[in-house]
């Protein structure tokens, strides 16, 4: 799997980086951006096989990004998973409009079930098929 690319949009250093680590560590290529305004710009010039994406960021929101993501033609199709601590169902539904896949709150999700996500997402992606995904 160490051509898949995974773009994590998480403002909290700390998280950003174990979570990184560890997918790293399962063999993902991994970038980050620690705000909505640096992952729109580094779009402009990747594209990821995975985007997760906090929704609560500096300069643009996660909202902000998951709407010009779904403009776009060439990234509109790149599968979203937001990580948030956000559970508002009204936050679950805006994110789910704006062309998010899944969707998981952080306090109630483990680094070891969120990569075995991350691993079901991208390979069904890859294979056209829709994963089979809890939130």
């Amino acid at each position: 799997m160490s051509d898949i690319k995974v773009l994590i949009v998480e403002d909290e250093h700390f998280l950003s980086t174990i979570l990184a680590n560890r997918l790293k560590k399962e063999n993902f290529e991994v970038s980050q951006a620690f705000d909505g305004q640096e992952a729109i710009d580094l779009l402009g010039s990747q594209r990821p096989d995975l985007i997760i994406l906090d929704l609560i960021l500096p300069k643009k929101s996660g909202f902000e990004v998951l709407e010009n993501l779904s403009k776009d033609p060439q990234l509109n199709q790149v599968p979203v998973i937001i990580l948030s601590n956000l559970g508002q169902q009204s936050d679950i539904e805006k994110a789910r409009e704006l062309g998010a896949f899944a969707y998981y709150i952080k306090v109630s999700t483990s680094i070891d079930n969120f990569v075995e996500v991350v691993r079901n997402v991208v390979s069904s992606a890859r294979t056209g098929q829709t994963p089979q995904i809890k939130t």
